[in-house]
């Protein structure tokens, strides 16, 4: 069992995580995840891009219609900024995506003979990638150990009081430390779904949620009973 930060108590991590995997199970699994099984790290590291600042429904789409004109950088630098951008359109800020994609491709090409960086110093020191979408790459795309701490993972694990962190990076940094490895690779998949679909930013619905009875919901100002069906 690990602490946590200012709880007070043993937070018993394992137990919690089988509570929240079982809680998920029935909702839609994230979009990078999904395109992380079936592709290759070019594909989780273009569809991480695409889905920031976007729902879910947008970017497994976008990301499936880029994919159709391109599947490596070569072909990516061989499109035009317009059919990059008609392809991911309606994801956020997609022009400058699609700009941010070129930029990328170029990149990979001139520093790394074309493919995606299998480290994360490396991942971090590529044009509009930051830490979050360096970890994602590096856990889908190359099946390697790394945190990936988005805006779910980063509220959750402050309920919870398993850590206590201003920002997503000092989030990473604290669950670098005490998070069991066995778990890094799955953590966001799990915590993302708990956070889109019950641990809500507001109101979450605290009365169905598996945690309940453990959960110290530091922050929590309203709450929910049953979830609602979608």
């Amino acid at each position: 069992m690990v602490k946590g930060v200012y709880m007070g108590e043993e937070f018993n991590i394992s137990k919690v995580l089988v509570l929240v995997k079982k809680a998920v199970r029935d909702f839609r699994t994230p979009s990078v995840s999904v395109i992380g099984r079936e592709k290759d790290a070019f594909a989780v590291l273009v569809s991480c891009i695409i889905s920031l600042r976007t729902r879910d429904e947008v970017t497994e789409p976008a990301s499936a219609r880029l994919f159709k004109l391109a599947t490596n950088p070569a072909q990516l630098l061989k499109l035009s900024p317009a059919e990059i951008e008609t392809a991911i359109y309606p994801a956020a800020f997609f022009r400058n995506k699609a700009q941010s994609l070129k930029e990328l491709c170029q990149c990979l090409i001139d520093d790394h003979a074309g493919k995606v960086p299998d480290t994360l110093e490396e991942l971090l020191k590529l044009k509009g990638v930051g830490r979050k979408t360096a970890n994602l790459t590096l856990t889908l795309g190359h099946d390697k150990p790394g945190i990936c701490v988005d805006i779910h993972v980063h509220r959750i694990c402050n309920r919870w009081g398993y850590v206590k962190t201003k920002q997503p990076d000092q989030t990473e940094m604290v669950l670098r430390d005490q998070l069991p490895r066995r778990y890094w690779k799955t953590y966001n998949d799990l915590l993302v779904a708990f956070g889109q679909n019950i641990c809500k930013p507001v109101s979450p619905f605290c009365g169905s949620c598996p945690l309940n009875k453990v959960c110290p919901q530091i922050g929590v100002t309203t709450r929910r009973g049953e979830q609602a069906p979608e």
